[in-house]
C-alpha cells in the first residue's frame, strides 16, 4: 500500500471507559458536531486500534486528549502511560490541562511525570453550535491563557490547537506573540462548510498560520465534517493545505476511532497515501512519518 517503511499516526485516540470518566462517551442518544457517537461508545484499546490498521504499517502513533472529566486528565494520561509502557502505543501523549488555571505549572509537572507527555490540548473551536454552548473561543482574548501558553514553551511541551477557520486569523495574532511554542494544527483547520466564500476564509486562514514558522498543520478527521467524503472531495483540501505550509511542515493522523464512524482505518489512511502519490519519494516521508517525529520528538 505504500512504500515508506513505515508511517506515523499523528493523531489518534484510546480510551477505556472504566479507568475514566469520558463525558461525551457516557451521553446516550446525543448527537455531536461529527454525528452520532453510539457506535464507538465502547472501549477502544491498542488492541483494537493495531487490529484496525490493517496494512498500513503504522509503527508509532500521538495520542490526543479525549475530553475526559478535567479532574480526570492527569487519569487519563497515566492510563496511556500504562498501555504505552505495555504495548509500546501511543509513542507521544497530548492530554489535556486548563491553561487558565492558576496552578498550570504545577499541572503540567504532574503530567510531565508520565514520560511520554510531549504537550498540551486545550480546544479552543469545535463547531459554531458547540462553541456558543462552551465558549471555549473567548480563550483567545483570555490573558490567562497567553500565560499559559507561555508555561508550556518554558517547559519544552508544543500546544495542539483544535479551531474552525473563523478563529484563524486571531488565533494567528495570539501565537504570534508565543514564537518559542511550538503549534500543531488540528484537522487543518475543521473546515466544515464547502461553499467558496468558506474556502477562501479557510486559505486566509491557513495562510496566516503558517506565516509562524512555529507552526504545523496536521491533515486528519474529513469524516467529521464530510460524513460521505470521497477521494475526489478532499484531495483539493489536502493539496491546498500541502501547498500552503509545505511538507516540511505537514503531518497525517487517523484521527481513529472517531473517524471510524465513516471509513475504515486502511481506506482513511490510504486515501491519504494515495492522494500524495505524486509527491517525491521525501515528501512522502516528511508528511507520513520524520514531520511527526521531529515535532513530538519520537
Amino acid at each position: 500500500m505504500t512504500d515508506l517503511p513505515y508511517l506515523v499516526d499523528a493523531h489518534h485516540h484510546l480510551w477505556d471507559l472504566d479507568a475514566c470518566r469520558h463525558t461525551w462517551l457516557s451521553e446516550r442518544g446525543v448527537v455531536r458536531f461529527f454525528g452520532d457517537p453510539a457506535p464507538i461508545q465502547k472501549n477502544y484499546h491498542v488492541s483494537d486500534l493495531r487490529a484496525d490498521f490493517g496494512a498500513i504499517p503504522v509503527k508509532k502513533s500521538v495520542h490526543i486528549q479525549v475530553g475526559v472529566e478535567v479532574d480526570d486528565s492527569v487519569n487519563e494520561t497515566a492510563w496511556l502511560q500504562d498501555q504505552a509502557d505495555q504495548f509500546g502505543l501511543p509513542t507521544a501523549i497530548i492530554p489535556f490541562c486548563d491553561l487558565t488555571s492558576e496552578s498550570v505549572e504545577a499541572e503540567l509537572d504532574t503530567h510531565l511525570a508520565h514520560s511520554a507527555v510531549r504537550g498540551v490540548r486545550q480546544i479552543i473551536g469545535r463547531s459554531a453550535e458547540e462553541d456558543r454552548k462552551t465558549g471555549t473561543s473567548a480563550l483567545l482574548s483570555d490573558t490567562r491563557f497567553e500565560q499559559g501558553l507561555r508555561a508550556l514553551a518554558k517547559k519544552d511541551l508544543s500546544f495542539d490547537l483544535q479551531l474552525t477557520p473563523p478563529l484563524m486569523q486571531a488565533s494567528a495574532a495570539l501565537f504570534a506573540k508565543v514564537p518559542n511554542l511550538q503549534v500543531a494544527l488540528c484537522h487543518g483547520g475543521s473546515l466544515s462548510a464547502f461553499d467558496e466564500p468558506s474556502l477562501a476564509e479557510w486559505t486566509r486562514g491557513l495562510q496566516a498560520l503558517a506565516d509562524l514558522p512555529n507552526m504545523i498543520c496536521k491533515l486528519s478527521g474529513f469524516g467529521m465534517f464530510q460524513h460521505d467524503w470521497t477521494p475526489d472531495s478532499i484531495a483539493p483540501l489536502i493539496h491546498r493545505a500541502i501547498e500552503i505550509f509545505g511538507p516540511e511542515r505537514v503531518a497525517f493522523g487517523s484521527n481513529f476511532p472517531v473517524d471510524k464512524l465513516y471509513a475504515s482505518y486502511e481506506d482513511t489512511m490510504g486515501t491519504y497515501l494515495s492522494i500524495c502519490g505524486a509527491y517525491s519519494p521525501s515528501e512522502r516521508d516528511q508528511m507520513f512519518r520524520s514531520v511527526a517525529e521531529r515535532f513530538y520528538r519520537i
